[in-house]
């Protein structure tokens, strides 16, 4: 049975992306014409001006589900042709890690086609620089400007997002940015940079690799010595409504392996997980997305709270648990994305 049919079968929800519409009319990846006022507002992130200077850039619309993040390496054709078709909910272009000194400057170049052959593809589409005080930073950032999204390497103080806001605005853009957590100073300064949200912060990515470098730990023993701070920068994350996901799992011929892992992920409250690898797009989907459970007992919630007998509660039982008027707006929302999700 393909994954995508797995998928299906096991949430009792399609994986098809949430598609928000302003203005213009670009195609979907089903050949449909979708309207949108530009392509952040057609992938559900809108433009920083639209923000509160407290909230994050997805607050004021529909949030889209992120379950699954994508690197492409933007040295390699094949990898970013394949990955127009692979159902990703973000689809990041990796100027950084993924690609050689040597490279930099051709993959570099092969931004603006990325994006235009992602267009139809219905997932976010998002380049990851290199650090912006890198000889190679500034030409990544004016070349990645038209993108959806920014991913931000190596975040690790306040003034690092400034600089990107600053440096995307001089080229014209308001595309929101996404931080990766990947140094022990990162870890010191969550609380500081998950409340930058002014700079157009959208969401927090777990670089583990990294981090288990820098801290020099191991990523064995079901992760044990990450998980103190996987819990932080949820914690973090959620304290500002920003997304949040879980690190990559490297080893990509192992479903096994990397159930265990987003299973965890998912257990301390991750959004979603970024991968290495194409394969693992529609796993990533069956243990971050919805389950048939989750929106069966969503709609008794929402069922229990709109029957005559419970008008005006703020608490009821059901099924033996006490429910709250706060389960009962999760469940709407949970129904109301799984339904634009399956639309």
């Amino acid at each position: 049975m393909p994954a995508e049919q797995h998928c299906r079968d096991q949430h009792g929800v399609n994986s098809r992306r949430i598609e928000h519409t302003l203005g213009r009319t670009s195609p979907d990846r089903r050949g449909r014409h979708v309207t949108g006022k530009d392509q952040r507002h057609r992938h559900g992130i809108h433009a920083i001006s639209k923000t509160s200077p407290s909230r994050s850039p997805g607050n004021d619309l529909m949030r889209r589900l992120i379950r699954s993040a994508l690197f492409v390496p933007a040295s390699k054709a094949r990898a970013i042709e394949k990955a127009a078709h692979v159902g990703a909910d973000l689809l990041i272009l990796d100027l950084e890690d993924a690609v050689g000194p040597d490279e930099k400057a051709e993959a570099r170049e092969a931004v603006e086609a990325a994006m235009r052959s992602w267009d139809a593809s219905g997932s976010v589409r998002a380049v990851r620089i290199n650090a912006l005080d890198s000889e190679w930073g500034a030409a990544d950032m004016r070349a990645a400007a038209r993108a959806d999204a920014i991913v931000l390497p190596k975040v690790e103080q306040v003034g690092d997002l400034h600089a990107a806001r600053s440096a995307l605005s001089s080229h014209g853009s308001s595309i929101p940015i996404w931080a990766m957590i990947e140094t022990p100073r990162a870890l010191l300064a969550l609380n500081a940079i998950s409340s930058a949200v002014g700079t157009g912060l959208a969401g927090l990515i777990a670089g583990t690799n990294d981090l288990c470098k820098e801290l020099r730990c191991s990523s064995e023993h079901d992760r044990l010595a990450l998980i103190p701070h996987l819990v932080n920068m949820v914690g973090a994350a959620r304290a500002r409504d920003l997304y949040v996901l879980d690190g990559v799992y490297n080893h990509f011929r192992d479903p096994k392996g990397f159930r265990a892992e987003a299973e965890q992920g998912r257990a301390l409250g991750f959004d979603g997980k970024s991968l290495i690898h194409p394969g693992q797009v529609d796993l990533a989907h069956l243990y971050f997305g919805p389950t048939a459970r989750d929106l069966e007992h969503a709609a008794k919630i929402v069922a229990a709270f709109a029957s005559p007998e419970n008008a005006g509660k703020g608490v009821i039982s059901l099924d033996g648990d006490m429910v709250e008027r706060l389960h009962l707006e999760a469940a709407r929302a949970l129904l109301s994305t799984a339904s634009e999700n399956d639309s």
